[in-house]
């Protein structure tokens, strides 16, 4: 696929679905993409296709999915923007088979999700849901009977990435001892203590709090025998991914008293739409807290999401900056000044990089800086040449394991 940049920006059609921030479109628009397009809702199935015509940047959130068929119709789509942390909603793997970059906002809502978390421990050792219902049904719950400070509670973090540092930060400021696991060793914030097993972790907390990616390595990761290993009367939180807690397990364990309380913001299953009804083996448990997937909504964290995944898609339009692209080879560019830019994605296979450099050679062009980073599947080579090369354009785009070339002026 051969694709030629040196039309104006404000011709590069860009749809965002689902109510992105507006912050996204004065991103876009400050750097003279005016060609913006923004949806409340998500579309699937032919709505979505037909909607992607033409569409050179798409921008996302959980519910609009991006499958194989969907990018396959895509015909101009060259880049993506999850504007959240997951991308599970595209399919990553079929996006870097057609060199599609596909961006998203890993750290963006950090204290958000972490500030939700520092209040759902409150709630919970002040049973605040119960006591908030009872008032509004004219009941009137005044007693200290179950009742408990914070401060002086012990905090097990599962996965000590962002969100999870953040959480130990604000967790010692109120007065709160922090223990922590996670795949690599990671310096601690603070005081807090990394220890060398989840079993430790569980056992020694009183409350456990959810901090990681959704793989295959995390399903089910707090199930019926993780659950037993818990504190008795201890809590648990999960703000990370729904399949992360057995659900079932965790509302037998609620049941029979093991855990004093849970708060969950994430579900095996979640709702497509808001009119769909939403489900779950812990509604109606006391001292449950249910709240829909809210971790990261918060006004400050959706404009901080528009502007950062916006600016991640204009660096590689504008570019061909790759950082932060999750299924691509990641590249830091400056600026092309005074020179033509390539950008050639290829399967990477041996052969393509000097196949690039005898084309350039035998037209005498001159190359000012050329950068290659692989993957297992994706080779990208960027090459600053002095002139147009406009009658390489064709045999560059045409070379063997080529899946998508540009040129930027």
């Amino acid at each position: 696929m051969s694709e030629h940049l040196s039309f104006p920006k404000e011709k590069i059609k860009i749809l965002l679905f689902e109510g992105i921030h507006e912050s996204a479109v004065d991103s876009f628009q400050a750097q003279g993409y005016t060609e913006v397009e923004r949806l409340t809702t998500a579309l699937s199935g032919d709505e979505l296709t037909a909607a992607l015509d033409g569409v050179y940047m798409v921008g996302v959130r959980s519910r609009t999915h991006l499958t194989r068929e969907v990018l396959e119709a895509a015909n101009r789509l060259m880049a993506v923007g999850c504007f959240c942390i997951g991308t599970n909603q595209v399919d990553l793997r079929a996006a870097a088979e057609r060199g599609i970059p596909v961006f998203n906002a890993p750290h963006s809502n950090t204290r958000s999700v972490a500030e939700l978390v520092i209040a759902e421990m409150v709630m919970l050792l002040r049973g605040l849901g119960d006591k908030n219902t009872a008032a509004h049904q004219g009941r009137w719950l005044k007693s200290a009977k179950g009742a408990y400070e914070l401060r002086g509670k012990t905090l097990g973090i599962v996965g000590y990435g962002h969100i999870g540092s953040q959480v130990s930060i604000l967790a010692e400021a109120m007065g709160m001892r922090v223990l922590y696991v996670d795949v690599l060793p990671k310096l601690p914030m603070g005081n807090a203590v990394q220890l060398d097993s989840l079993e430790d972790l569980l056992a020694q907390s009183d409350f456990v709090s959810l901090h990681v990616p959704q793989d295959p390595a995390t399903v089910n990761l707090i199930d019926a025998a993780r659950l037993g290993q818990m504190r008795a009367g201890s809590y648990l939180i999960n703000a990370s991914r729904g399949t992360v807690v057995d659900v079932d397990a965790l509302a037998d364990s609620l049941r029979q008293g093991h855990l004093a309380g849970a708060a969950i913001d994430v579900f095996p299953r979640e709702p497509a739409s808001l009119e769909q009804p939403f489900e779950s083996p812990l509604q109606g448990l006391s001292n449950v807290i249910l709240t829909p997937h809210i971790g990261g909504s918060t006004q400050e964290a959706q404009r901080n999401i528009g502007r950062e995944v916006a600016s991640k898609l204009t660096a590689y339009s504008d570019q061909g900056g790759s950082v932060g692209a999750v299924n691509f080879p990641e590249l830091s560019l400056a600026p092309h000044q005074d020179a033509h830019r390539l950008l050639h994605i290829h399967r990477n296979q041996p052969g393509v990089l000097a196949a690039i450099n005898r084309a350039l050679a035998a037209t005498e062009v001159n190359i000012l800086g050329q950068h290659l980073q692989t993957t297992p599947e994706i080779g990208y080579v960027v090459t600053d040449v002095d002139r147009a090369c406009a009658d390489l354009r064709e045999e560059l785009a045409s070379l063997p394991g080529t899946l998508r070339f540009r040129v930027l002026y």
